[in-house]
């Protein structure tokens, strides 16, 4: 399989877990389905990437020039190397998936044990999706005054 097309497969399990956190109703099988059907599936391929890509088994189809990467160099240069490849780009971006899906999953959860309906819910989501420390600073401003209440004393 093409790194294209690993990209294309990872973004599909991406969104689908985006589409069901946005519009379905969160409920216990839903919640698993994103967990373990989405960001499950997308770390266990990363696992799976990262595994062939560092033992050798694959070919990362380099950047013509491109030195090999060194999973302890994390300088600036070093982490250029390791992202001078299809699979690489791949490697990194399926990670930027899972963890984003994991923290929309996080303040779905969190917004709706809250009260907060889905009209500030997705508006969130979306910049979690999409820009994701922003999106997660966001909720973490606007959950405050209603965490504090609900905190005990």
């Amino acid at each position: 399989m093409s790194w294209s097309a690993i990209f294309t497969l990872t973004n599909g399990f991406a969104f689908a877990g985006w589409a069901m956190l946005a519009f379905l109703p969160r409920s216990p099988f839903v919640r698993s389905a994103i967990l373990f059907g989405c960001v499950g599936i997308l770390c266990l391929a990363y696992t799976a990437m990262f595994v062939t890509l560092f033992g050798g088994l694959v070919d990362p189809v380099r950047v013509a020039g491109a030195g090999q990467p060194d999973l302890a160099d994390y300088t600036i240069e070093g982490l250029r190397r390791l992202f001078m490849s299809d699979g690489g780009i791949v490697l990194g971006w399926t990670h930027y998936l899972a963890f984003d899906l994991f923290v929309g999953l996080w303040v779905a959860r969190d917004a709706d044990a809250k009260g907060f309906g889905r009209l500030v819910q997705i508006p969130v989501l979306f910049l979690v999706l999409m820009v994701g420390p922003i999106g997660l600073l966001v909720w973490l401003l606007v959950r405050e005054r209603r965490a504090r209440k609900a905190a005990p004393e």
